[in-house]
């Protein structure tokens, strides 16, 4: 699919809503480019993990980004400081430490500047948090999914072997908490909830959104 100009589609939502899985669908489906902005704080998280770096540092974090900007390889790897993290970004401590990291409004804000920048390049999908409403205002289409508790920890479950529903849940739900300041929807945002859905049914939704918008 081809418009006359640029395109960004911003996919919001909370953890286990399908943003991820749906938001690189539709980029492959439509041709366009796709940006995972949640993959960026975890690898940052993952990074100071490594390094020794703070978590509750946001001063120092934010230098760490700045000395090592997050890049996107050509078959979507995401890579830090040299290293491609695409599979340690996934794992339990990161999902557990990367809120702590991206709640620091240096941190933050340095991000969002990048994610910008990463987005000005030509028609793209961007997945993530506040995308609709900070770091992507004036984006065509905006979409915020939702889904049942229940079923986003029995998606997330099926992304983390070796870990419990329970334990899944009651992490999911120390993630609202802490992430409710920035997931919340746009106001021209529409809200899709895609507890009963499949990943076709959202993508080919989403993907209508954008074909009557160009149209």
């Amino acid at each position: 699919m081809r418009l006359n100009r640029a395109v960004i589609v911003a996919i919001d939502g909370p953890a286990g809503s399908g943003k991820s899985t749906v938001a690189r669908s539709l980029a492959e489906r439509l041709g366009f480019r796709y940006l995972d902005t949640g993959a960026m704080y975890r690898a940052l998280t993952w990074l100071a993990l490594r390094d020794g770096v703070p978590l509750e540092d946001g001063d120092a974090l934010a230098r760490l980004a700045h000395a090592h900007p997050v890049s996107f390889g050509e078959d979507g790897h995401v890579e830090i400081a040299g290293e491609d993290v695409s599979a340690a970004i996934r794992e339990v401590e990161i999902d557990r430490s990367v809120p702590v990291v991206a709640r620091h409004p240096a941190v933050r804000e340095l991000m969002r500047e990048r994610q910008r920048a990463l987005g000005s390049e030509g028609d793209v999908v961007i997945e993530g948090r506040d995308i609709g409403s900070v770091v992507a205002p004036d984006a065509e289409v905006k979409v915020f999914l939702v889904a049942d508790p229940e079923e986003r920890a029995r998606r997330r479950s099926g992304e983390r072997e070796g870990v419990s529903g329970e334990a899944l849940a009651a992490d999911l739900r120390k993630r609202d908490e802490r992430d409710a300041v920035n997931t919340q929807p746009a106001e021209d945002a529409v809200i899709l909830d895609t507890t009963d859905l499949d990943i076709e049914e959202v993508v080919a939704r989403v993907a209508a959104l954008v074909e009557a918008r160009a149209a």
